[in-house]
């Protein structure tokens, strides 16, 4: 079997301390420390208005994709939020991430849940 080489963290937690510390913290480093080939951040539900609203967490973002993160977001919590041009504006990707979450799910990806 080929070893797995992506990972998938879905940020559904909206609290400050645990964007930073966890989230970015070992996103950032997992990418740039090769620790895995393809790091790829999901935002999800509350933390989707929270992105839209948080200059620090802004830049965070901005620093993973940097370091080659990819940084994704659920359109359908982004428009039941009314956030989509403010994500977008940062160059967040927006898709409907149900169907493709439940794939990786049945594929036995790499997925952290935060």
């Amino acid at each position: 079997m080929a070893e797995n080489k992506r990972l998938h963290i879905l940020w559904t937690n909206d609290n400050p301390i645990t964007s930073k510390l966890m989230v970015f913290m070992y996103g950032i480093k997992a990418k740039s420390a090769g620790f895995w080939e393809n790091v790829t951040i999901i935002i999800w539900g509350a933390t989707a208005k929270y992105v839209s609203e948080n200059i620090e967490i802004q830049e965070y973002i901005r620093k993973a994709k940097e370091a080659g993160v990819h940084v994704s977001g659920c359109r359908s919590c982004a428009e039941e939020l009314g956030v989509v041009d403010d994500l977008e504006k940062q160059g967040i990707e927006l898709i409907r991430w149900g169907a493709p979450l439940t794939e990786l799910l049945k594929n036995n990806e790499k997925i952290l849940t935060i």
